[in-house]
């Protein structure tokens, strides 16, 4: 069955390093602890410098540097966006060619503009978008303003329906072979709101953003709050358990730690087979994000899939290697990330939502 990549006017970035910095055996093993393996715990840099057989002094140090080589992004607190009651989805906006940055401009502006990514499609502008529970203008409301202030001719909505997976870990160390492997398949994620109250509040705007790189990140954190590190520490592992906080971890710059290509594989599967497919993709080691969203007329994709890759061949082999395993697959389309307007993490409990609904008449 042959793949099909939609026409763009956009180049795909396929440079295989790209803006990649060299990183030995030890910054790998540490890159891929960070990220998968960061613990809750008091002195959480102590376990992982532990776990690599190395100082605690040595990770503090490494870490700290490969944030200032901007290689991590940031070491963070992961919420639950739908956990917390947000209304999200996915969004996938046709906007002029050749006047990209305009309208991402005005996108970027909303603070629940996580991701914005110009990608070869027809529709060009990809982003995801969150508004809080008590939005004055909800989603509907804030995509017809936002579809008027960039002059976008049509815009998309793909909420998700089913998530299968959603973790941004960079496999380090291993090859194409890996990234291309499948493993055991997850149950689906549950999306529902879950119950929370104000001191839940409160330990997220006291730990979200940056966390500081020393021996005790989640000192000034329980300082703040007027608990000890101890009682702050037990308070996020309840939060874990009830889906609120999925983890704490690394996030890296995708291009600078090597990954200078990121596919969107969307994939078409009749109805009755997406709830055996979807966990069976999310099971392949280089895809991060899988999920069900809606189709249309002319849009007849209903399984999402991130791939990252070192290039858009990993890209592609993660992909063709998903496509050689499940038969049920009827189509499928590529679609690749030319430019990056923006990638933050979601603040949550902020001002900056309400502020923008004024400033639009909310």
């Amino acid at each position: 069955m042959a793949s099909v990549t939609p026409e763009t006017k956009s180049k795909v970035r396929t440079r295989k390093d790209g803006a990649a910095i060299p990183l030995d055996d030890a910054d790998k093993a540490l890159l891929n602890t960070m990220q998968g393996s960061f613990p809750i715990v008091p002195r959480p840099y102590a376990a992982v410098a532990q776990a690599l057989d190395v100082e605690e002094a040595w990770v503090l140090k490494r870490v700290s540097e490969l944030i200032d080589k901007r290689i991590i992004r940031q070491v963070t607190p992961i919420y639950d966006t739908r956990a917390l009651g947000y209304g999200s989805m996915l969004v996938a906006a046709k906007v002029d060619p050749e006047n990209t940055w305009r309208p991402a401009k005005v996108i970027n502006s909303h603070p629940g503009v996580s991701h914005n990514y110009l990608r070869n499609h027809d529709f060009n502008m990809w982003f995801t978008i969150a508004v809080e529970e008590d939005s004055k203008l909800g989603l509907q409301g804030t995509l017809d303003i936002l579809q008027e202030l960039t002059g976008a001719e049509s815009i998309r909505q793909l909420p998700t329906l089913k998530l299968f997976k959603i973790r941004m870990d960079l496999e380090m160390q291993g090859g194409t072979e890996v990234l291309a492997k499948s493993a055991v398949a997850e149950d689906p994620v549950e999306l529902d709101k879950q119950p929370y109250d104000e001191f839940d509040r409160a330990v997220i705007r006291a730990t979200q953003g940056d966390m500081p790189v020393v021996p005790e990140p989640y000192a000034d954190a329980a300082r703040e709050l007027g608990v000890t590190v101890d009682a702050l520490i037990e308070h996020l592992e309840g939060m874990k358990e009830r889906g609120i906080l999925r983890r704490v971890a690394a996030i890296l710059f995708h291009r600078r730690a090597g990954f200078s290509a990121n596919g969107m594989g969307v994939w078409e599967v009749p109805e009755e087979h997406v709830a055996r497919v979807g966990p069976a993709m999310a099971a392949f080691r280089g895809i991060s994000h899988c999920y069900q969203r809606p189709t249309y007329a002319d849009w007849p994709y209903s399984v999402f899939t991130m791939a990252h890759g070192r290039s858009k061949e990993e890209c592609d082999a993660i992909l063709d290697a998903i496509e050689g395993e499940i038969p049920e697959i009827q189509g499928r389309a590529t679609l690749y990330s030319s430019t990056e307007f923006k990638k933050v993490r979601l603040q949550y409990f902020t001002d900056e939502f309400r502020r923008w609904e004024q400033e639009h008449g909310a």
